[in-house]
């Protein structure tokens, strides 16, 4: 059994709680710009100590609306300032935020509220609104509703003023380390989502800790980032705090068709994103090189910076010529695409998925460092993290400090530390399934190296065993498949099934401009073009690509490209866009069928 435990670095503070990192930050820096919110195009300071005024204001509202120490309260939004300045002003009430993703179904609403037993809901648009309303007459400990858009937390901010600062004060220190902070449901990628409860101590002493890890991110003078991923979900969720307590200026953009201006106009330092977003951003930029007829340059210099940063890594010598080729593609490549970052971004931190190698290389000669790490929900986001000054691209880096890793013998990961959650919600049962003599079992599956690196291998539950007793793990054909620009999704197949397959989906988003540079009609619909020879081709390049990095019996022998897409709303991924198997597997299981109901010799992989 391989174990890597790191002592914590800072000493635990068993009585702290979440309140009182802002409360730390405002008596530190009460004059720093702890924020950023979009004002007549630019951007408008909020200082630490403005930040602490509003969030007591707003503290004060909830109190006087009746909101208790202990209450649970929904919460339905964007990932904007609010978002953060309603966390913390619970945070002061002493009440537990019950976060819901904004794409939520009304059963998804119902199913949270009802579980957690809120008592109250925030939501912020008129959609949220009517979402709500459909299921309210299921919710009856839901007595308080409450929306941004028409202007409720104006109104309890008024009904506040009451209130004595004493009052607030008072229930802001009423939680210790043990209690429950925050329930947070999982995304369901497995079944009905399990409420997660994650305590004071989960976050203090885990945001304690990775601010030392991750100073050189964090600490820098004038460190800042903008949050467009969901703060709903854990990641960002432990982000934004990390940042109140480093005193890192945030700024938040909820519409990702908006992403590359507002990163020109806020210029952050670091970035936090899920791979698809590095993906998106790399395929973007080579398509656009494309239709501007600098394809060709455009791969010279993705491969140069691939060669470029795969060998420094290694410790090896640069050849001059690549030295050469560098600078030049720095000039014409790497330059711009820094630009269109904001020109100041120097890290980013990466989760949820594996980014690969040919990614992490190519950012890093960019001068972007992509810090992947690994974790969960019931971890409180990070387990494991690649640092500034220790760092190995491909892996998901070594173990934070404060929490210790293990490897089963069937190459399980589980975890145990200050960043592991107390219970899964009135769930005796799944609590006691998901421990093991303290150790939370993660279900996935990985590998350390002799430094103490992890690698994240496949999850356990998703291990295919085809019909000749092959061992398959899904992730290591489906993310470089996925890769491909007009990739959107792609399942992998294939468990008790004489051999290995792919359902594969067309990204909608990108599409367009593929045909268009491919001499295609770029209104093609997403039927046409599922059967379009071309499509079909490069769906097959991907496929190739991916079958060459493992062994003959694990190689993908048919694909079939769907005429739909699986998003979020359809269900089929998750808010962090994994793809939810088991939905899928039960959706499309006539085209599963379909593709084992020929003969494998009219395969689309060549078997030669």
């Amino acid at each position: 059994m391989v174990q890597f435990e790191v002592p914590a670095i800072v000493p635990a503070d068993p009585q702290a709680n979440i309140s009182d990192l802002l409360a730390e930050r405002v008596k530190a820096t009460p004059d720093l710009a702890l924020f950023a919110v979009p004002d007549n195009g630019g951007w408008r300071d909020i200082t630490a100590i403005e930040f602490e005024r509003e969030v007591i204001r707003l503290a004060k509202g909830f109190v006087s609306a009746g909101i208790e120490p202990g209450d649970k309260v929904g919460f339905l939004a964007r990932t904007t300032y609010a978002w953060t300045l309603v966390d913390f002003a619970l945070f002061y009430t002493g009440a537990v935020m019950v976060p819901i993703y904004e794409t939520s179904s009304p059963a998804q609403i119902q199913w949270n509220l009802t579980d957690s037993g809120a008592i109250a809901c925030i939501v912020e648009s008129e959609e949220h609104v009517a979402r709500l309303a459909e299921v309210q007459g299921q919710l009856p400990l839901v007595r308080s509703t409450w929306s941004i858009a028409a202007g409720d937390l104006d109104t309890l901010r008024t009904e506040g003023v009451p209130v004595p600062d004493e009052e607030i004060q008072r229930r802001r220190n009423l939680a210790n380390g043990a209690d429950i902070a925050t329930l947070i449901y999982t995304s369901g990628s497995t079944g009905r989502p399990k409420g997660c409860v994650l305590t004071h101590s989960n976050f203090v002493e885990l945001t304690r800790n990775s601010a030392k890890a991750l100073q050189e991110v964090v600490s820098s003078p004038g460190a800042s980032t903008l949050l467009f991923i969901t703060t709903a979900h854990v990641f960002a969720r432990f982000i934004s705090i990390l940042n109140v307590h480093a005193g890192v200026k945030t700024g938040h953009e909820p519409d990702t068709r908006q992403l590359l201006s507002a990163l020109g106009s806020f210029k952050p330092t670091f970035l936090l994103a899920v791979p698809r977003v590095f993906e998106k951003v790399y395929n973007s930029a080579e398509q656009k090189a494309e239709a501007g007829g600098k394809g060709k340059i455009f791969r010279a210099a993705a491969k140069a910076a691939v060669e470029h940063s795969s060998l420094l890594q290694d410790g090896k010598k640069v050849p001059l010529g690549l030295k050469v080729k560098f600078r030049v593609f720095d000039k014409l490549v790497y330059g711009k695409l820094r630009t269109a970052m904001g020109g100041r971004v120097v890290y980013a931190v990466s989760g949820s998925a594996p980014l690969g190698h040919r990614l992490g290389h190519f950012f890093h000669s960019l001068g972007v460092t992509i810090l992947e790490g690994y974790g969960l929900t019931e971890t409180t986001a990070p387990a494991t993290v690649n640092l500034a000054n220790k760092s190995k691209i491909g892996t998901v880096g070594p173990v934070l400090p404060g929490v210790g890793v293990r490897l089963g013998e069937d190459g399980e990961i589980a975890v145990r530390g200050i960043n592991v959650f107390k219970e899964y919600w009135r769930n005796p049962e799944a609590t006691a399934e998901a421990f093991d003599d303290g150790w939370f079992k993660t279900g996935d599956i990985g590998s350390f190296d002799d430094d103490g690196f992890l690698t994240i291998t496949g999850r356990k539950k998703e291990i295919l065993v085809t019909a000749g007793g092959k061992n398959v793990a899904p992730a290591a054909l489906e993310d470089p498949i996925r890769a491909n620009p007009i990739i959107g999704q792609v399942v992998v197949v294939g468990d008790q099934k004489p051999f290995i397959a792919a359902l594969v989906t067309l990204d909608a988003e990108m599409l367009p401009t593929w045909l268009a540079n491919n001499n295609l009609p770029a209104d093609l619909s997403l039927t046409d073009a599922a059967k379009d020879p071309k499509v079909r081709a490069e769906v097959q390049k991907a496929v190739d690509v991916a079958n060459s990095q493992v062994s003959r019996a694990e190689s993908i022998r048919k694909f079939t490209i769907l005429t739909s897409e699986w998003t979020e709303a359809s269900g089929h991924l998750t808010p962090k866009l994994s793809i939810k198997r088991n939905v899928i597997m039960q959706d499309f299981a006539a085209d599963v069928d379909e593709l084992y109901s020929v003969p494998v010799a009219t395969t689309n992989v060549p078997l030669g």
